[in-house]
């Protein structure tokens, strides 16, 4: 991972939800194209720039260990996937970044994140959709909202997925889905998807392989995994979930079910 350039490595993991209109710069086709060259070029660095909600977190990682470009490739890995760079907010120290950075959200109305989450949680990309978007406290709703929620919390999430079957612009990938029993959210039994790889015959990975360890965002294929990789982003959006269990979904529980 760390030979590709960090905006292009950026490029791979936000251009799904900037596809679908979420985040980032609303000339989405030539954000992929520039992507797709697969070069660190101003225009490319420039767009990820717009990516309001992600910039905190790479600037957060960047700052902790003195590295000077938050579109270095490992502050983006350790964003997106998790690396040993996100150990250091276990620390005193970097449990004060995050308040620093992140303390004026607890308790806002578009916003899941308590105190107690707050202190244990890490500025991985699993934090912002657990604790920092809105659809966490929408769980505990009843009716399609509810639902509407679990599905938005699973696809936006950076899921670990691999791959069965190549065809073109997508391929069939195993992956294990969020799901939501009314007190927890867990993984739940592995599902075959088909997910994409590029548009009209161009991709931003290059060739894919049965039995290869992919990243999905949405419905796309962002980045190949190695073994290492893979267990990293396992354990990183592990230790969150747990946190979103354990201090935030509590909290959130209407006062008659608790």
């Amino acid at each position: 991972m760390s030979e590709v350039p960090g905006p292009v490595l950026f490029a791979r993991y936000a251009f799904p939800p900037n596809l679908h209109g979420y985040c980032g710069p609303d000339d989405h086709t030539t954000f992929f194209e520039r992507a797709a060259t697969g070069s660190d070029d101003p225009t490319l660095r420039h767009m990820s720039r717009q990516f309001d909600g992600a910039w905190p977190y790479l600037s957060l990682i960047a700052e902790t260990h003195g590295v000077d470009d938050p579109l270095d490739p490992r502050v983006v890995a350790a964003y997106w996937v998790g690396s040993s760079l996100l150990d250091q907010f276990s620390t005193s120290e970097g449990r004060a970044a995050m308040h620093a950075r992140f303390g004026g959200m607890v308790g806002t109305p578009l916003c899941a994140l308590t105190e107690p989450a707050l202190a244990r949680s890490i500025p991985h990309h699993s934090f912002a959709v657990l604790c920092i978007y809105p659809w966490t406290a929408v769980l505990h709703e009843e009716g399609p909202r509810a639902a509407m929620a679990l599905q938005v919390l699973d696809r936006c999430r950076i899921r670990t997925g691999t791959v069965v079957e190549v065809s073109g612009d997508s391929v069939r990938a195993e992956s294990s889905p969020l799901t939501w029993d009314g007190t927890r959210l867990a993984l739940g039994p592995v599902e075959t998807e088909t997910v994409v790889t590029g548009q009209d015959g161009v991709s931003l990975l290059g060739e894919l392989r049965a039995g290869d360890h992919v990243a999905l965002h949405w419905e796309w294929v962002c980045g190949r995994l190695s073994r290492e990789e893979r267990d990293d982003l396992e354990r990183y959006s592990a230790h969150q979930l747990e946190v979103v269990n354990e201090d935030v979904l509590p909290a959130l529980r209407p006062a008659s079910a608790r």
